[in-house]
């Protein structure tokens, strides 16, 4: 399952369809909101291309590492301090390869899909600048070449 949405994640579920015949481990990433001095988080996306996004990266690592299973579920909307908001649940054979694959995953992942975080304190909010670029001015592709956004 690659998505993106609003309600929590049933991370139990997710395990347990990992463990398809030949599995070796399963690797689970949960980020959650941080406590340093914020109070919620905000988070838009541009969806139908995160999804696409995260689906070729789930390939990707997919064929990279071996991995039986890929799921990966990104929150949106108004989260607070605790609450899940990135799931990645990969299976493989063997663990140093599921470990691998959902490293590769969650680095690529703050690379190329297009979702943003604003921080929210008792003072007002900021939005965090993200690695892969989008909304910044200026458009980075996967293999570094810089172009200007259309207007």
């Amino acid at each position: 399952m690659i998505r993106i949405q609003t309600n929590d994640v049933d991370i139990g579920a997710l395990i347990a369809a990992a463990k398809e015949p030949g599995t070796g481990a399963v690797v689970v990433f949960d980020g959650v909101v941080r406590d340093d001095g914020i109070t919620e988080m905000e988070l838009e996306a541009y969806a139908d291309v995160a999804v696409a996004e995260m689906e070729k990266i789930a390939q990707e690592a997919a064929s990279q590492f071996r991995l039986q299973h890929v799921d990966i579920v990104h929150r949106i909307g108004r989260l607070r301090v605790g609450e899940n908001i990135l799931i990645i649940v990969v299976s493989a054979g063997h663990r140093p390869e599921a470990y691998a694959g959902s490293r590769y995953i969650i680095e690529e992942i703050k690379k190329s899909v297009p979702i943003w975080k604003k921080e929210l304190t008792k003072d007002g909010g900021r939005w965090v600048v993200g690695e892969h670029g989008h909304g910044t001015g200026t458009l980075t592709g996967r293999a570094g070449s810089r172009t200007s956004p259309e207007k």
